[in-house]
């Protein structure tokens, strides 16, 4: 990872970052094709996993983001939380207050049926921590998904409040 310009804004505590990851909503998965640059916003859950960070997603069973996910590549990917726009009496006084984690890492798919059910309660738990509910996911509708993983490779931490 480049190393960050902002250093006062750089949060590197583990459990502060799983905080920041636990108040996001959405992780932005960014591909390059061998073409052009793809990215997509995605309903994501997570585990730390062997001491690494994985993301887990689930999907339709095809289309361009499925295809891509499947391939493996080095893939980067963006969350963010809790903006707020802060005014100031001229435009370069305006300022942002965010939460931040950028990263880089590689997809694969998961496969086995066990392996998928962990994932998307993984996932399914994210959502819905919050509630406290604990929705039942038949076994049935795992063969109408699939499920993809990026281990987390290098990432950065940002906060700016």
């Amino acid at each position: 990872m480049h190393e960050m310009r902002r250093k006062d804004r750089q949060v590197t505590d583990r459990a502060e970052i799983h905080r920041i990851l636990d108040e996001c909503e959405v992780c932005r998965v960014g591909f390059f094709d061998g073409a052009e640059v793809y990215i997509v916003p995605l309903n994501f859950g997570y585990e730390v996993k062997d001491g690494r960070l994985t993301f887990y997603f689930h999907s339709a069973v095809q289309g361009r983001k499925v295809e891509l996910l499947a391939r493996g590549d080095k893939v980067g990917f963006e969350l963010d939380c809790g903006h707020q726009v802060v005014a100031g009496e001229k435009a370069c006084d305006y300022s942002a207050m965010y939460k931040s984690i950028i990263g880089t890492g590689r997809t694969y798919e998961v496969v086995d049926d066990a392996d998928k059910l962990h994932a998307m309660q993984c996932l399914m738990a994210h959502y819905t921590k919050k509630t406290g509910e604990k929705p039942e996911l038949p076994p049935k509708a795992l063969k109408s998904i699939r499920m993809f993983a990026l281990e987390a490779e290098d990432l950065s931490c940002k906060v700016h409040l």
